[in-house]
């Protein structure tokens, strides 16, 4: 994710409403596809915000958090402090989008097939470990909203919230790729970097090489809820 260094007027950090729902969703997939829209990678719009934001929206609302800016939502972060929880509900939930996703794959465009094809074959082998212990989250941003402002307001108001709640741990994947700024803006942020992996489905869209990070933030002193400055 690419942030500037400018913030526009007018932003605010919130907690997730469910009248959000729906924008959300949307929002998931206008991103979904290295910040830009998912759809020239995968069509089925419902499946993937299913995939993205069902349990967070549905089962830990109160973990989601929206940034807006003059009164329109420009990005989410989705997190959860129950990673039993949550890892009960995707075993089930997965078995329920691949039933869905073999019904409907014949009637895909072949780039939405290759899209499958990558996820029954390489997804497994490609994402990298992440700890089942600890909690996580993941945020999205429309690109006219992206700077380093933003994304440290959204992620401060959540370490907050993680650490007025007694997580002590939490971590996150994000989407890189080399001389892109998010990885290391993590790193200045007091992330710890666990490991990295390519991810081989955007090839056919990129010449650049993607990769998907495991970062890590320790949340044992008051302190860990504010990131780092930014110089």
């Amino acid at each position: 994710m690419h942030f500037t260094a400018t913030e526009p007027r007018g932003v605010i950090v919130r907690r997730y409403r469910p009248e959000d729902r729906a924008t959300l969703r949307a929002l998931c997939c206008d991103t979904g596809f290295l910040g830009n829209p998912i759809d020239p990678v995968f069509e089925d719009r419902e499946l993937f915000a299913d995939f993205l934001t069902e349990y967070y929206l549905n089962h830990e609302p109160e973990s989601a958090f929206v940034v807006t800016v003059d009164g329109q939502i420009k990005g989410y972060l989705l997190g959860s402090r129950f990673p039993l929880k949550h890892q009960a509900f995707s075993f089930f939930h997965t078995i329920r989008l691949v039933a869905k996703l073999a019904w409907r794959y014949w009637r895909y465009r072949p780039e939405s097939r290759r899209f499958v094809h990558w996820i029954i074959l390489n997804a497994w082998r490609e994402v990298p470990a992440a700890p089942r212990s600890i909690g996580h989250f993941h945020l999205n941003i429309l690109p006219g909203a992206r700077s380093v402002e933003i994304c440290r307001q959204l992620l401060e108001t959540y370490l907050a919230f993680l650490y007025e709640s007694g997580v002590k741990q939490v971590h996150a994947q994000i989407v890189t790729f080399d001389g892109r700024r998010g990885f290391k803006l993590f790193k200045r942020y007091g992330f710890k970097v666990l490991n990295r992996s390519e991810i081989t489905k955007y090839k056919r869209f990129t010449d650049r090489t993607v990769y998907l990070c495991t970062v890590v933030k320790e949340l044992e002193k008051q302190e860990d809820r504010l990131l780092y400055p930014v110089r």
